[in-house]
């Protein structure tokens, strides 16, 4: 800023901001940043603004001019390209050049001729930009040419000058050399994070390592070197991160038996989420899966087949964990002295003590913590799910991911918070990249809408994105448990194509539906037992995932998060929704039957209007292909018809054809 003029232009009402630019933006690698301000100052004079914008660590700021719409509404919009911390900020000045056309023209078209004070005015415009050029230029040519267009003007008539004013050749230099010298500059700049292209696409696999080979319960665990085949059958079916619950060893004391029960037999191999014992703590692992070494040599076995792996991230420790010992300071404590356990009324939790955040030496244990992710940071780990982020600080979470993406920026962190919807959306500004979301429980067409709606149409979509879970280890839905295969492949769509990241827990493409009676939990939860499984039980849906999953990879409309639209049907069983490309290269349009145990038909409401298709074709017929089963449909105009049937096709995922 020049301190020498004071700046009067008012920059406001800026979008997107999060918090008013007090957190960050979320953005992907490539992704455009369209920004709108509104931009204005006193007086009639004629406005400049440019969007600047750099990553943090950059010295100088790119730029690119802002356009005006309306009622001093400004736009610009910047590429951002490089994965890690941004900025942008706004500038905006008089611009002195056009103010000075705008006054001349207006007095010239009058048939005034007696101009020579403006003529003057203009060729001092000129040989300021000349000396603006000489100071920020080695090579002085540019400021040359401008002190020879300011002896034109001087030199030359009302009729000469008013044919410099208009010259393409005047207006650029002026434009490149403008006065900024009582710009106005936004401040703070507003934080953008951005991505890295897995945060917004990708399809999670998630399953037990210790049951990865589904033996039979007497028969023991599975290793790390025994999961390949797993791997190998997630990404034929179209996965690209496989996602491990808690790998480290697993408490003796007070171990959880099989259903949750308060005593385990032997050999039963308690709850992953019971973290430590003699073997060590959250920086090791289970003896029974392996080594570390072995695990490095699954990370690299999964990375060379394109995929990644991600870790639960889970902040319990059992009674056995070497923290109880070295660290009891870090704990919460009852009266007489004891560590307390954890509790969520009626459940009970022996096994796990959970961790103080606020107790009297919580810097070390904060600095712990963080020292857990760079350690698997370390170990070719960048992708973490983060178990009950919502019973931790949220300031806890902005320092511990701030500090990671600082030495890793395209770490990925997944919140696990099924909670209260603004704790929610406190965890996201707060930095997490993902967020489980309430679709596990949304069935209903109106709630699907609304929900999505908000999250992918509102300003919730800057800051959060939604990873689409049918189903966890914890959370086995009323819906599969009473609606049947249909209602796991009506699921399997709507999470597929509702978003652009989703995931599934083992067992999800078998349309496992046994439940505890009257709860949302499994019957004979992995959590705590082995689990014997036929990976290819007859009845199972891996054929649809696998379609579903190269839709989504084929089809670049379906990798956008914030591109989805609903649109009318005449049946409230029938929900439809599109998802395109700004340039609708790509277009998709998803029909699904909510009803799993009915047929259903009607009429959708196709958006002609914003298909681009050429003048008339859309009255006299356009096609669509039904990328589940290969079908082509002949649609003509707006309105079409339906018919679904949740057993045999509960679903179109209907590509337009150009």
């Amino acid at each position: 800023m020049n301190t020498q003029r004071l700046p009067t232009v008012v920059i406001e009402n800026v979008v997107p901001t999060v918090n008013g630019g007090r957190q960050a933006l979320k953005r992907v690698v490539g992704d455009e940043l369209l920004v709108e301000a509104d931009i204005f100052k006193d007086g009639h004079d004629v406005m400049a603004a440019v969007l600047k914008w750099r990553q943090v660590s950059d010295k100088t700021w790119r730029e690119a001019p802002m356009e005006l719409l309306i009622n001093d509404r400004w736009r610009g919009s910047c590429r951002l390209l490089e994965n890690g911390p941004h900025e942008f900020t706004i500038e905006a000045w008089q611009e002195t050049w056009e103010s000075w056309r705008h006054e001349w023209h207006k007095k010239f078209e009058a048939g005034q001729r007696d101009l020579g004070t403006e003529i003057i005015e203009g060729a001092l415009l000129l040989e300021g930009a000349a000396a603006r050029a000489k100071k920020n230029k080695a090579d002085t040519a540019d400021s040359g040419r401008l002190l020879e267009l300011a002896a034109k003007f001087r030199a030359g008539d009302a009729d000469a000058v008013n044919a410099l004013a208009d010259d393409p050749e005047v207006r650029v230099w002026m434009e490149v050399y403008a006065d900024r010298g009582a710009a106005t500059q936004l401040e703070p700049a507003v934080p953008v994070w951005v991505d890295r292209p897995a945060a917004r696409f990708a399809a999670w696999y998630e399953f037990f390592p210790r049951s990865a080979e589904g033996k039979p319960e007497h028969e023991g665990t599975s290793t790390f070197r025994t999961c390949l085949g797993r791997v190998d059958d997630a990404k034929a079916m179209g996965f690209d991160v496989i996602y491990f619950p808690p790998i480290h060893p697993i408490g003796a004391t007070k171990r959880k038996g099989k259903n949750n029960s308060v005593t385990s037999q032997p050999g039963e191999p308690g709850s992953p989420y019971a973290i430590g014992s003699a073997a060590g703590g959250h920086k090791a692992v289970e003896p029974s899966l392996g080594t570390l070494k072995d695990f490095d040599w699954l990370v690299k076995q999964i990375r060379e087949r394109g995929m990644e792996v991600a870790l639960d991230f889970a902040i319990n420790c059992s009674p056995d964990h070497p923290y109880v010992k070295e660290h009891p300071e870090w704990f919460f404590h009852r009266p007489d002295g004891t560590i307390k356990f954890a509790e969520n009324p009626p459940k009970r939790y022996e096994d796990i003590y959970p961790l103080n955040f606020h107790n009297e030496n919580w810097k070390a244990l904060w600095e712990e913590m963080k020292s857990i992710i760079l350690f698997w940071c370390e170990h070719g780990v960048r992708i973490f799910r983060v178990d009950n982020p919502h019973t931790k600080p949220v300031s806890f979470w902005e320092w511990l991911i701030s500090g990671v993406q600082a030495k890793f920026p395209d770490a990925i962190f997944l919140s696990e918070a099924f909670t209260k919807p603004k704790m929610m959306k406190a965890l996201a500004k707060a930095g997490f990249t993902q967020s489980y979301s309430y679709f596990t429980w949304r069935t209903a067409k109106w709630e699907i809408e609304e929900y999505f709606t908000e999250l992918t149409q509102t300003e919730v979509a800057d800051y959060m994105r939604a990873n689409l879970f049918p189903n966890t280890p914890d959370i086995l839905p009323f819906h599969l448990q009473t609606g049947g295969r249909p209602m796991f492949m009506i699921r399997a769509v709507l999470a597929t194509t509702l978003s652009s990241v989703y995931g599934i827990y083992a067992g999800f493409e078998l349309c496992e539906n046994a439940a505890l009676p009257g709860r949302e939990e499994y019957f004979d939860s992995e959590k705590y037992q082995f689990k014997s499984r036929d990976w290819n039980a007859p009845g199972n849906i891996k054929e649809l995932l696998t379609k579903l999953n190269r839709a989504r990879q084929e089809n670049r409309a379906l990798q956008l998060y914030d591109n989805l639209r609903f649109h009318p049907t005449t049946n409230e069983a029938i929900i439809f929704y599109s998802k395109m490309t700004p340039a609708r290269d790509s277009v998709i349009l998803v029909v699904v039957n909510l009803d799993p145990h009915n047929v259903q038909s009607g009429f959708v409401e196709a958006p002609v209007d914003e298909f681009a298709l050429p003048p008339g074709v859309a009255d006299s017929g356009y096609f669509v292909e039904d990328l589940l089963t290969g079908e082509r449909y002949r649609w003509q105009g707006r309105r079409n018809y339906v018919s679904l049937d949740p057993h045999a096709r509960p679903a179109h995922v209907l590509r337009l054809e150009r």
